[in-house]
């Protein structure tokens, strides 16, 4: 092939210097094609070449192609398998290579093509994301809640143990706090947490939409472009907050850490624009709407039964509650981080969560009043397995039972059950005192502990409390007991 230069000195010596084209054709050689293009055209089919052999199978292709747009990307047909079906199951006889360019040149052009999207102030997106962390030394994968304002890039990410609707809901309510507003709309995935496809709209999502008062809309199934933004949103806080794998005490110091970052961010710049993510976040701020006065409970709700055990079941896991409400309905409150029981308009208990399964969740507190009624159970009851008493406590439990027996164990557990009222330290230390004073009885521990909380010196004398019947004891001699002996003959 000619260059450039040739076919420029053709063209000057022909129309610039007059010369005929023979005379060129002689100094140069063939110039037909140089006096008709300035620059050489390269080979241009003037048709489609036939493919006589491949045509009639052409169809196949197309239906083989369209089939793998359901199937697994793993296990979709490449041009050599394809070629190799139509060779044992159709008798093709032609090429490889005619095949792999109608492969080629089809699957571009079922390509899907995209309109770009404008991004107006105050629209929000949310998706959930995944990665690996380690809390409080235990290799995990977490839940990340991604909350983006596309017209800014304003973000907000938040870490959770699992993604629950309770999450759902307290990533949204901790977003509106960071951005100190509500977003006119929030676009969504179709999250099974958010949206039911037959009945419409979850309880717990219809409760934060009429609280917050936002428009809610869904993205189209599989179609990760109509919310594009929280999308990439994604795969930046992952890559970029979360690499290398996060380290931290517990999910409160790595969402500390995660705020930080993300109010960081709002001071870079994003894709082309000039102003920083901050600048632009003024134009989302002016049209958010402001928070409720009333602040919003990021729970899941769910109706239960208190067991004959003081258990009630959530999500896999028992929850005790005071034995006093065995075999009452209640209703759940299952937070991010705790657990609450509700009977009628009271919170009968409160627990730390937990995600595992089949775990039990014990308040020794909640069983102190039945085994008031059943010391026997003292040892073997397993809410107090695990309760590692302070050692006066213990001490004073070892003094009673020495004294009284069986006795002294219920008076043991008369003793705890002023934990109920008052912080297990202060009952510590008043059964200290009472062991140092030799008064060694629930009824001094109760004084004690009365007195610390009024600010008194205790006062455990007898002749200061007149209205108390006197106690006379009399020394019994031997000699009395001959009256049983007497009686007895006679």
């Amino acid at each position: 092939m000619f260059a450039v230069e040739i076919y420029a000195a053709v063209r000057r010596f022909v129309f610039v210097e007059g010369k005929s084209r023979r005379e060129a054709a002689r100094v140069f050689g063939t110039i037909s094609k140089m006096c008709r293009y300035s620059a050489p055209p390269g080979y241009v089919r003037s048709k489609q070449p036939e493919r006589p052999k491949l045509g009639p199978l052409v169809p196949v292709i197309d239906a083989i192609l369209e089939a793998d747009k359901t199937a697994s990307p793993k296990q979709r047909h490449t041009a050599k398998r394809i070629f190799d079906r139509l060779r044992l199951e159709h008798g093709y006889a032609g090429g490889y290579t005619v095949v792999k360019d109608y492969v080629r040149i089809a699957r571009t052009r079922s390509r899907e093509a995209f309109v770009p999207l404008a991004h107006p102030p105050g629209h929000a997106q949310v998706d959930f994301g995944e990665c690996i962390g380690v809390i409080g030394g235990v290799r995990m994968k977490l839940r990340v809640f991604c909350f983006d304002l596309p017209q800014s890039d304003a973000c907000f990410i938040k870490a959770y143990p699992a993604e629950t609707t309770e999450a759902f809901l307290d990533g949204h309510v901790s977003a509106f706090a960071f951005f100190s507003g509500v977003p006119i709309s929030i676009l969504y995935d179709n999250l099974k947490i958010a949206v039911a496809r037959i009945f419409g709209c979850t309880r717990a999502f219809t409760e934060l939409v009429s609280h917050y008062l936002f428009q809610e809309r869904f993205g189209r199934p599989g179609k990760g472009n109509d919310k594009g933004k929280v999308e990439a949103l994604v795969k930046y806080s992952r890559a970029n907050f979360l690499t290398p794998v996060p380290h931290a005490a517990s999910f409160d110091a790595l969402n500390a850490a995660l705020e930080e970052r993300c109010c960081a961010r709002q001071a870079e710049r994003a894709g082309r624009h000039e102003q920083t993510i901050g600048e632009r976040l003024i134009a989302d701020q002016a049209v958010l709407r402001a928070l409720p006065e009333l602040p919003f409970e990021p729970c899941d709700k769910r109706p239960a039964k208190v067991s004959s055990t003081a258990l009630v079941r959530y999500r896999m896991n028992d929850y005790s509650a005071p034995t006093a409400y065995g075999f009452r309905d209640v209703l759940v409150k299952g937070f991010v981080d705790e657990v609450a029981i509700i009977c009628g308009a009271s919170e009968i208990a409160r627990h730390p969560r937990v995600y595992g399964r089949g775990q039990f969740v014990f308040d020794p507190k909640h069983y102190l009043a039945l085994l008031e009624q059943k010391p026997g159970a003292l040892d073997q009851a397993a809410p107090l397995q695990n309760w590692t008493l302070p050692e006066p406590l213990q001490h004073l439990r070892r003094l009673l039972e020495a004294r009284m027996g069986n006795r002294g164990k219920r008076e043991f557990i008369q003793a705890l059950r002023l934990i109920e009222v008052f912080p297990e330290t202060l009952v510590a230390a008043a059964a200290l005192d009472a062991i140092r004073l030799g008064a060694i009885s629930f009824d001094a521990v109760k004084q004690l502990v009365i007195a610390k909380v009024e600010h008194r010196p205790a006062n455990l004398d007898l002749g200061h409390y007149p209205y108390l019947p006197a106690a006379n004891v009399k020394t019994t001699s031997a000699a009395d007991y001959m009256v049983l002996v007497s009686g007895r003959a006679a």
